[in-house]
């Protein structure tokens, strides 16, 4: 894996990355923005020009920085080389979020070792807070400025825990019917990454996603796992693969929301 002095590199650029990314949204995308719908007449995907913006900008400051890197974005597709690093961008994660006004939407970035997310960065412009690990056990929440660490709240059971979930229109009524033990302890409010963030920060027991894409849970998964969490597919698969996410504050949890997930988990 990096030798630690690597990481050390590594994770200052992903802070000052953050701390660029706000300033550049209210300093050039904080105003009215064109939507498009990127499945037109077949669904509704939406993508907005302020989406292609931040990723190109993502994109500039990693090629000053590392530019033999891979970088594989959601706008633009992947720029291949030799490289063992890859970095994945999800410009705005959430773009729904961001169409209405809502201020929950972030960027994120992870970079990955041999197809392995190990360091990631969730940052909340709106929020003006950003989530990053700067080792495989060491990550961290920045706000107004204060940095402070976080870890999940492994001490979460069952009956105490606190539940965020989103079908996303993934799930049919008939197979959401199948998990009504989920469907009665849906009682907080799913939204985006930043769902994610608040379990690595010991807000949330257990959060259950559907159809994630890389962008989507890469730059989360070395943030959750640093933070004590575990994160798989609903068939407990390595959560890498992307699609059905669920994390857990520890493993008793994760076995038993397993298999609550089975009859849908096929």
């Amino acid at each position: 894996m990096l030798k630690s002095l690597n990481y050390k590199a590594y994770s200052d650029f992903i802070e000052s990355l953050a701390k660029k990314l706000t300033k550049f949204y209210y300093s050039k995308l904080n105003k009215s923005f064109k939507v498009s719908n990127k499945l037109k007449g077949k669904g509704y995907d939406p993508v907005t020009s302020a989406d292609k913006a931040f990723e190109k900008f993502i994109r500039k400051e990693i090629k000053k920085k590392f530019p033999n890197h891979q970088v594989i974005g959601e706008e633009f597709g992947h720029k291949k080389s030799k490289s063992e690093y890859s970095w994945v961008i999800d410009p705005i994660d959430g773009t729904r979020s961001f169409v209405i006004g809502n201020p929950t939407w972030s960027n994120l970035i992870s970079l990955n070792y041999k197809g392995n997310p190990i360091l990631g960065l969730a940052n909340f412009p709106i929020l003006k807070k950003y989530y990053f690990n700067t080792s495989l056990t060491a990550a961290y929440v920045s706000e107004n400025g204060k940095k402070r660490k976080i870890k999940v709240n492994n001490r979460s059971t069952f009956s105490s825990m606190k539940l965020s979930a989103a079908f996303h229109g993934t799930l049919s009524l008939n197979q959401q019917k199948k998990i009504p033990q989920i469907l009665k302890r849906m009682q907080f409010p799913c939204s985006d990454a930043l769902s994610y963030s608040h379990f690595a920060e010991g807000r949330l027991d257990v959060v259950i996603q559907c159809g994630n894409k890389i962008w989507d849970i890469h730059p989360l998964i070395p943030i959750i796992r640093a933070a004590g969490g575990i994160v798989t597919t609903w068939n407990n698969d390595k959560a890498i693969k992307a699609g059905n996410i669920i994390c857990s504050a520890n493993k008793t949890l994760h076995n038993k929301m397993l298999k609550i997930l089975k009859p849908v988990s096929k």
